[in-house]
C-alpha cells in the first residue's frame, strides 16, 4: 500500500508564485491610444507634405549590412563609435546593424536598384530608427524620422525647396517659435584649406580642447566646433570660419539660396558656426531649433550631400535632404497645446439590448462601414448585455457624434433611434430602411 503521504499535492505546484511583470527596454517607448491620434494627426500631415511637392514613399528594412552606416554616415562620428546597435548574425556571421538614420539606406537602395536610371528622384520615408544613447526627453533607443531625399538635383532651388517644405509643415500644423539656421559647408577643396587652418588653429590652443575634441582634432577637426562644452565657446567662437574659405561658386549658390528663402518671406539666421553630425554633407546645410524643448534643441535638419552616392558604389550624382524628429514634434505639439484633448474613436456608435437585436446592429454597423462612416458597435466585457445607461457613457466616452440606437421596440417595428451626442442631445426615430440617408445627412449637418 503506498503511504498516504505521496498523494497529497505539492503545495509549490499547487500554488505557483507570480510571474514577474515583463517591462520594455529602456528608451523604447510603447504607443498608447491616448498618444496615438496625435502621432496619426502628424503623419498624415507629413504624407500629405510629401505629395503637395511631388515625393514618392520609399520603404528601406530596419536592419542593414553594418557597411551601409561606416560608408555611408562615416566611421569617425558618434553615431558609429558609440551609438550603433551592430551585431554579428549568428547564423552566416554577416555584421548588421539596426538603421540609426534613414538617408544611408535610402542612398543604398537607389543605388542597389538603379533607381536614378530614368532621372531625378523625389522620395520620403517614415519609420522607427535605433542609437544606444542615454534616453532623455525627446531622444530615445527607439525614436521616429520622417526624412525627405531629394536626389540628382544640383541647383540651389531644391535645397530652398526642402527648407520650403519644413516651413509649410510647421504652418500646418500651427506650431511657432521655430528658428531656422543656415550655412554653407563648401566643396571639398574649400573645406580641406579650412581644415588646415582650423588644426593649426586648435592645436594653438590645445589645452583649451576637452578629451573628446583632442580625440577629433586629428580625424574630425570641423565637429569641434559643434561642442557643446561651456568652456570651449569663447575659443571655439574665433576659430577660422569656413565661409570665409568659399569659392565663387560655392558663395553664388549659397547666395541664392538665401534669395529664394527671402522672397518666399522665410525668415533664417546665417550660422557660420552650424555643422551637421554627419560627414556626408557639402554646400548648404540648415537646422530648425527650439528653445520649449530643453537641452535637446532640433527638431529637424539636413542639407546637400553630393559624395554620398558615389561613396555608396553609384555613379556620382548631387543629393540633398531633410530629417525631423517624429517625437521631438509630438513633444512640440503638446507643448503648445495644439493638439485636440481627446481623440475621435467613431462617427457613431451602436447600442442594442441584446439578444435578437445584437443581428440588425452588426448589420446596420457593416451598411455604415460600407459607406465611409466609421462605426462602433457596444460589446459587453463580461458578456451581459449592458443598460443603456451604461452604453451611452460608453458611447459619449468614444467621442462618436451619434449614438444609434436598436432596442425591443426599434426591432419590433423595424426602426432605429439617432441621438446627437455632441451638440442638441436630440433623438429622432427612423425607418430601418433610411438608415444610410438619414445618418449620412445627420453627419454632414454636424460639421457644418
Amino acid at each position: 500500500m503506498s503511504d498516504s503521504k505521496e498523494n497529497i499535492s505539492d503545495p509549490i505546484k499547487k500554488n505557483p508564485p507570480k510571474p514577474a511583470k515583463l517591462v520594455g527596454v529602456k528608451g523604447m517607448n510603447d504607443l498608447l491610444p491616448a498618444d496615438s491620434f496625435i502621432w496619426e494627426k502628424l503623419e498624415r500631415s507629413l504624407i500629405s507634405l510629401a505629395k503637395t511637392y511631388g515625393y514618392q514613399n520609399i520603404r528601406t528594412p530596419i536592419l542593414e549590412n553594418t557597411g551601409v552606416f561606416l560608408r555611408g554616415i562615416g566611421e569617425v562620428t558618434d553615431i558609429v563609435e558609440k551609438e550603433m546597435y551592430s551585431f554579428e548574425d549568428r547564423l552566416n556571421g554577416e555584421q548588421l546593424t539596426l538603421r540609426p538614420e534613414g538617408t544611408a539606406s535610402v542612398v543604398r537602395a537607389c543605388v542597389e536598384h538603379n533607381l536614378l536610371y530614368d532621372g531625378p528622384r523625389r522620395l520620403y520615408y517614415i519609420g522607427p530608427m535605433f542609437r544606444h544613447e542615454r534616453p532623455q526627453r525627446g531622444r530615445y533607443r527607439q525614436f521616429h524620422q520622417f526624412g525627405i531625399e531629394a536626389l540628382g538635383f544640383s541647383g540651389p532651388e531644391i535645397d530652398a525647396e526642402i527648407i520650403l517644405m519644413s516651413q509649410r509643415l510647421w504652418d500646418d500644423l500651427g506650431v511657432s517659435g521655430l528658428r531656422l539656421e543656415i550655412n554653407s559647408l563648401g566643396n571639398e577643396v574649400e573645406r580641406l584649406a579650412h581644415r588646415t587652418a582650423l588644426v593649426e588653429y586648435f592645436e594653438t590652443n590645445q589645452a583649451l580642447l576637452d578629451e573628446d575634441s583632442l580625440r577629433r582634432l586629428k580625424l574630425n577637426p570641423l565637429r569641434i566646433l559643434d561642442t557643446k562644452n561651456p568652456s570651449m565657446q569663447d575659443m571655439v567662437e574665433k576659430a577660422p570660419r569656413l565661409i570665409d574659405f568659399l569659392g565663387e561658386e560655392s558663395l553664388s549658390h549659397f547666395d541664392q539660396l538665401q534669395e529664394i528663402l527671402k522672397a518666399n518671406n522665410v525668415v533664417f539666421k546665417i550660422n557660420p558656426r552650424l555643422v551637421r553630425g554627419l560627414d556626408y554633407y557639402n554646400l548648404t546645410v540648415f537646422e530648425w531649433i527650439t528653445d520649449q524643448l530643453g537641452a535637446q534643441g532640433t527638431v529637424a535638419g539636413g542639407g546637400r550631400y553630393d559624395p554620398l552616392i558615389e561613396r555608396m558604389g553609384g555613379k556620382p550624382a548631387p543629393a540633398c535632404g531633410w530629417a525631423m524628429g517624429i517625437e521631438r514634434i509630438v513633444e512640440l505639439m503638446k507643448e503648445q497645446d495644439i493638439v485636440e484633448d481627446r481623440s475621435t474613436q467613431c462617427d457613431v456608435y451602436v447600442l442594442h439590448s441584446g439578444g435578437k437585436t445584437v443581428v440588425p446592429a452588426m448589420v446596420s454597423a457593416e451598411v455604415l462601414r460600407s459607406a465611409g462612416v466609421d462605426v462602433m458597435v457596444h460589446a459587453s466585457p463580461d458578456g451581459k448585455v449592458s443598460s443603456f445607461k451604461s452604453q451611452m457613457k460608453k458611447a459619449d466616452a468614444s467621442g462618436a457624434l451619434f449614438a444609434l440606437i436598436i432596442g425591443e421596440n426599434e426591432l419590433e417595428t423595424n426602426s432605429f433611434l439617432l441621438k446627437d451626442l455632441r451638440k442638441s442631445g436630440d433623438q429622432f426615430s427612423y425607418q430601418m430602411e433610411d438608415l444610410l440617408d438619414k445618418v449620412i445627412d445627420a453627419i454632414v449637418s454636424q460639421s457644418d
